[in-house]
């Protein structure tokens, strides 16, 4: 099987060489994908539409590669401020309380200001 490289349009994509997701035989590497919608660049103002936000990217990622959240192995969240946490938690269990990958949560800076979350997943279509 060959690698295959998606893109959902995002300007910093191109500009630092970087794929949003990176097919690989059955594995689905996406790359961390901040609150963004990708096709207007608007960024959301709060924490739990911006971790939605996320979940939208991530998912139409994944159908393109053939796969769906339900595929998903490992997930990595980052958020800005642990504080986030307990809004948060309730959406993650939203799109996989039953999926139940692997799961990480980080409190790190983001590159820019208006960024409040970050989620990088990994799947493997069945």
């Amino acid at each position: 099987m060959s690698r295959r490289l998606i893109s959902s349009g995002s300007p910093f994509e191109k500009a630092s060489g970087y794929s949003r997701a990176v097919v690989d035989g059955d594995f689905i590497f996406v790359a961390g994908t901040t609150g963004y919608d990708y096709a207007t660049m608007v960024m959301p103002e709060s924490v739990e539409e911006q971790a939605h936000a996320c979940f939208r990217t991530i998912s139409a990622v994944l159908a393109e590669a053939g796969a769906s959240l339900s595929d998903v192995v490992r997930v990595r969240y980052i958020i800005t401020d642990a504080g986030y946490a307990d809004a948060v938690f309730p959406i993650f269990g939203h799109y996989f309380g039953e999926i139940r990958p692997a799961g990480t949560l980080i409190v790190a800076g983001l590159l820019k200001p208006e960024m409040k979350i970050e989620i990088e997943v990994t799947a493997r279509r069945r």
